[in-house]
């Protein structure tokens, strides 16, 4: 099926600005004109693209079309400075899945390294962003999977370690005679959102149980640090991110050398491998200087 490149820019411009107007903005074109090219384009592909909310999202069909059109716009754009083209190639977007804490630590670093792409960005889970890769939506992920996903590469980068702390007042509160399998059951725990098991995976390796205590959702890496400062409840806070709370005292750790250490990995899709290796290497580059390093067996050149 041959897609018209009008009517894809069309439906890209809409799930990147959120509206109609904003895409004809950025487009140089009127609104009726990118209403009309997402008609067609509907009409062609025989499924709805958008949902006409505020801000427009789109349906799953119309965010795999989008992603296409996406990594069509980095071939090309690779093609242009390849073959040394007259006219300047134009903007690449790169539309890629992070993790929260990656994201509040490490990863602009890496992203500030890599001049000329524009990027989108994915914000997930370590355990699922795996899935954006298998879909096509995205052309790069950080994971916790090591296995490659079909047709990626994946590369080690590194472990995030993290730090089980709490306030000095929630623990005197819930943890009066230490951190216990009992008292945990009653101490409000955060958690970034339901796919969040990190904290679960604590419990079971440091206090042999499985257990589900109250729990706040916080879904901000930042958020989650200040919710720890202010007594709402316990958690799993990023080494780096949360320095100055344990050097100050307004974070302490929940147990004495009890860190959770979580492996991550850059997967990016083996067909854009060119294009995308000025970005590996500096997601390599960031990694080495905030993660620990990556286990010797499941390095990768």
């Amino acid at each position: 099926m041959k897609l018209d490149p009008a009517q894809l820019a069309a439906l890209s411009a809409i799930l990147r600005t959120g509206g109609f107007d904003a895409a004809a903005h950025e487009l140089g074109v009127t609104q009726s004109a990118v209403s009309q090219r997402l008609r067609t384009l509907e009409d062609r592909i025989g499924a709805q693209l958008v949902n006409r909310s505020q801000p427009c999202t789109g349906t799953e069909t119309g965010r795999r079309l989008a992603a296409h059109a996406e990594q069509v716009g980095m071939l090309e754009a690779h093609l242009a400075r390849d073959i040394a083209a007259l006219a300047p190639a134009p903007d690449t977007r790169l539309r890629i899945a992070v993790n929260a804490d990656s994201l509040a630590t490490w990863v602009l670093d890496a992203l500030a390294d890599v001049p000329g792409p524009m990027f989108s960005l994915v914000i997930d889970d370590q355990d699922v962003s795996a899935d954006w890769l298998r879909r096509g939506e995205v052309v790069g992920a950080i994971t916790a999977n090591a296995a490659p996903v079909a047709g990626c590469d994946a590369v080690a980068l590194g472990a995030l370690r993290y730090i089980p702390t709490a306030s000095p007042t929630f623990i005197d509160q819930f943890f009066p005679n230490g951190v216990t399998a009992a008292a945990i059951t009653r101490a409000p725990m955060l958690r970034f959102n339901a796919k969040d098991r990190l904290q679960h995976r604590w419990i079971t390796q440091y206090l042999g149980a499985a257990i589900s205590p109250p729990f706040h959702d916080i879904a901000s890496s930042h958020g989650f640090v200040r919710a720890a400062c202010l007594g709402l409840g316990w958690g799993l806070n990023p080494e780096h991110l949360i320095r100055e709370e344990l050097t100050t005292g307004a974070l302490v750790p929940m147990l004495p050398d009890s860190p959770m250490d979580t492996p991550l990995y850059w997967q990016s899709s083996r067909l854009f491998g060119p294009a995308l290796a000025p970005l590996t290497v500096a997601m390599r580059r960031a990694a080495r200087a905030y993660l620990r390093p990556p286990d010797p067996e499941t390095q990768q050149d």
